[in-house]
């Protein structure tokens, strides 16, 4: 009898890590792919425009500004072919898929902080803030002896500025609260886009106006490469913060009780997190502008295909939503050429229809199937 119920345990333990094996290698399987798809995306982001270039002019421009590599590749490419790849197109591109990145990942931890999975990146008033700093930049010349860094510098000031005022009506007796996280958030959010329209209606030309609104609907038009170098620093760096503290964030999932039977002090873990992504989704608004819906639909797509844990979540999230978000700017770019979209009305094109059914699905789950 002992020798058959130990039998029991072998294989359910044989069963269990099998399982983990295969866990381990479809995630290697899909961050896999998904890396081949971004190098591919980046590659038809930087080809496609009014003057089309091969693949391999792209790559050849590409490494030759790289250390060690430019006295072996043969210049067989123009210089305005070199202008339109590495000055233009290429920081524009990586620009895109950094801000993508961000936000997806950004998305996944506001989801579990509020454990809402409708929450987005800009749940919090960050955007809102960095719109009120950019429209005064824009329209009256704010924060004008700062240079080529006023816009990005007044947005992010901007952003902070509405976080701390959040965090502050989130805070019950030194504790900070979920919900009242949530809706001093959505407050604030409002109550600054209010300042922004009336911002706007005082402006002294249409100029302005138009710059004011093309901004706040998000655009990687100025991106230059002294533009990536904050961003990706700021993303790296919180990318791998959140990774290391993916158990943290797990138990967040199962509530409050649960995290705090297995050690991890919530009040003080929520605050990290507020902070933290508030640095990450100000350095993005700033040099972007509000880019919705990718924050939104990127963890959901994650999820359904690796599962819930964010060991999983956050890498493959990162990846798709930085492929979402350079494809936006590619349709942004073509779709009306000469002319160009803002990249939030694309993905609010794309992820609007997304989001319905989102709804419609939480509706159908949770509501005992009933249609």
């Amino acid at each position: 009898m002992r020798n058959a119920y130990s039998m029991k345990i072998i294989q359910t333990f044989r069963r269990t890590g099998a399982s983990f094996r295969m866990q381990k290698l479809w995630l290697r399987l899909i961050l896999l792919s998904l890396t081949g798809i971004l190098l591919l995306t980046i590659t038809l982001a930087v080809m496609l425009g009014p003057v089309p270039i091969s693949p391999l002019t792209v790559w050849k421009i590409i490494l030759s500004h790289f250390p060690f590599m430019g006295d072996r590749i043969e210049a067989d490419w123009s210089k305005a072919q070199e202008n339109i790849i590495w000055d233009i197109r290429l920081p524009r591109v990586l620009l895109g898929a950094v801000v993508g990145a961000g936000l997806a990942v950004v998305g996944v931890v506001i989801q579990a902080l509020v454990r809402n999975s409708l929450a987005d990146p800009y749940i919090l008033g960050v955007s809102s803030g960095a719109s009120v700093a950019a429209t005064l930049v824009i329209l009256f010349g704010a924060f004008s002896f700062l240079g080529q860094y006023a816009l990005s510098i007044g947005a992010f000031l901007g952003a902070l500025s509405s976080i701390a005022v959040v965090y502050i009506l989130a805070q019950v007796g030194g504790r900070m609260n979920a919900t009242r996280l949530l809706l001093a958030g959505v407050s604030i959010s409002m109550i600054l886009s209010a300042v922004t329209s009336l911002i706007v209606m005082m402006a002294p030309n249409e100029k302005g106006i138009r710059d004011a609104m093309f901004w706040m609907m998000g655009s990687f038009s100025g991106a230059r490469w002294g533009n990536l170098v904050i961003p990706g620093f700021v993303v790296f760096v919180g990318y791998v913060f959140l990774l290391v503290r993916r158990r943290s964030l797990n138990a967040l999932l199962m509530g409050e009780e649960t995290a705090t039977t297995l050690g991890i002090n919530t009040d003080a873990f929520r605050k990290v997190l507020v902070i933290v992504l508030s640095l990450l989704t100000g350095a993005m608004v700033a040099v972007s502008g509000a880019i919705g819906f990718i924050g939104l639909i990127t963890p959901h797509i994650a999820r359904f295909v690796v599962g819930s844990d964010h060991r999983r979540v956050l890498p493959v999230s990162a990846l798709f939503g930085a492929i979402m978000a350079i494809w936006a700017d590619v349709l942004a770019r073509l779709v009306l050429a000469p002319q160009e979209l803002p990249v939030g009305v694309v993905t609010a094109l794309c992820g609007g229809p997304f989001f319905i059914w989102l709804l419609r699905r939480s509706a159908y789950s949770f509501g005992g199937g009933n249609r």
